[in-house]
């Protein structure tokens, strides 16, 4: 069994599923996905779709993102729904009904909603790793991370380890040149997928990455020294 991680999808499903057969994702393989599953990208529906079916074998860990806590919030906020549009939720909506009609909150199964509220989880931590959307304070231990770090800050070269000691793995912050970011400690694996960029999945312990985009490209790489 391998532990894999994923990086931000942004509905891209055509890249989703061929990153799964070029990896292969194995069904005993187990998967933490770094949250923003949704917005931008044309197939949000799809996406999690797939996430259920995978956390339905138990092989998932699917960590929530900034998209997903504003698609929670837009469904009682009036204000709130119209800055998850304008941050990419119009196509996530128009994922969940064909091209000549408009979607609406209305058209999102149930099943979306209790995945998003239920199964997604703020961060998840092994012995030597910690996995999270976006970033964290280095003193705080996770379970005391507020949540504008944890979903909303990004991640850059200045940044310092935890004091865990252990290697943290997230996404949030694109890396435009489709290349994952290595700091030794910390691992960025947003590699832009939905603007034209890669989809990421990391075999956590190996070091070693497969990328797909949209137009079905493959590559795959070692991760480089730390800068």
């Amino acid at each position: 069994m391998r532990l894999l991680a994923m990086g931000d999808i942004h509905g891209c499903y055509n890249a989703l599923s061929t990153l799964e057969k070029q990896v292969p994702i194995a069904p005993e393989d187990m998967v933490v996905t770094v949250g923003d599953y949704i917005d931008r990208g044309p197939s949000s529906a799809q996406v999690l779709d797939w996430l259920i079916q995978r956390g339905r074998a138990g092989r998932l860990i699917p960590l929530l993102g900034n998209h997903e806590l504003m698609m929670l919030e837009a469904r009682n906020h009036g204000e709130r729904f119209d800055n998850w549009i304008f941050n990419g939720g119009d196509a996530t909506l128009q994922s969940y009904v064909p091209a000549t009609e408009r979607g609406t909150l209305a058209s999102i199964p149930a099943a979306h909603w209790q995945f998003l509220e239920n199964d997604c989880r703020p961060f998840y931590e092994t012995e030597t790793h910690f996995f999270v959307h976006a970033n964290v304070y280095p003193n705080d231990p996770l379970e005391q991370q507020p949540d504008h770090m944890l979903y909303w800050d990004h991640l850059d070269e200045w940044s310092v380890p935890h004091h865990s000691g252990k290697t943290m793995i997230c996404g949030h912050t694109p890396q435009r040149n489709g290349i994952p970011l290595n700091l030794g400690h910390a691992l960025c694996i947003d590699t832009h997928a939905y603007a034209g960029g890669w989809l990421t999945c990391l075999d956590v312990a190996a070091g070693r990455y497969w990328q797909a985009n949209e137009q079905g490209e493959t590559r795959a790489g070692l991760l480089s020294e730390a800068v």
